[in-house]
């Protein structure tokens, strides 16, 4: 219910910037959009608050929205909806939605899609891969930046965690990009 209020409020904030930044009839030469009157800034500010990350307002504002309707989501083994998901099916319909691109269905398969990355190479969007208590990698999330990623835990369901906190920082074995040649176009 509280996400429910909040996006709403956002919903009206990020209106009531479009109808006033309609209504500006200034020449473009000395118009420029204020912070508040903004809707890509009042929609990067409410993300960054939410997810507690730095968001710019040219950030890919439609990722963060799937990533806030989907938490609190519990986690179920091969589960693929609000009803229930696991990490593999949380960033393969993260990637179907957001990015117009199909993974594989589960992390050692997408792992398989992409060009490693060390974590300081991570950019927004990245995949991140955990070896957690096994040989072969066993989770998968979306790198948000600021350190911070969205999965579905097996624990708490879709959060956003940090990659420093010692659990993921203990288990966590590379990043990923998704290959060129695999994004639809």
């Amino acid at each position: 219910m509280k996400k429910v209020i909040i996006f709403t409020l956002l919903v009206s904030l990020t209106l009531a910037g479009k109808a006033q930044s309609s209504k500006t009839t200034s020449s473009p030469s000395t118009s420029s959009k204020t912070e508040t009157s903004d809707p890509d800034n009042l929609a990067s500010q409410f993300f960054s608050q939410v997810m507690g990350v730095a968001i710019s307002a040219t950030s890919n504002t439609k990722m963060y929205q799937f990533i806030y309707d989907w938490l609190g989501t519990p986690y179920r083994f091969g589960g693929n909806t609000k009803k229930g998901i696991d990490c593999s099916g949380f960033t393969k319909a993260m990637y179907d939605k957001v990015f117009n691109t199909t993974l594989l269905r589960n992390s050692r398969d997408i792992f398989s899609m992409t060009n490693p990355l060390s974590k300081d190479e991570l950019k927004v969007g990245d995949l991140v891969f955990f070896k957690i208590k096994s040989k072969s990698i066993t989770h998968v999330g979306v790198y948000l930046g600021d350190n911070r990623f969205a999965h579905a835990s097996s624990s708490r369901g879709v959060v956003i965690s940090d990659l420093n906190e010692p659990y993921y920082s203990r288990y966590f074995y590379k990043g990923g990009r998704i290959t060129e040649s695999l994004k639809e176009e």
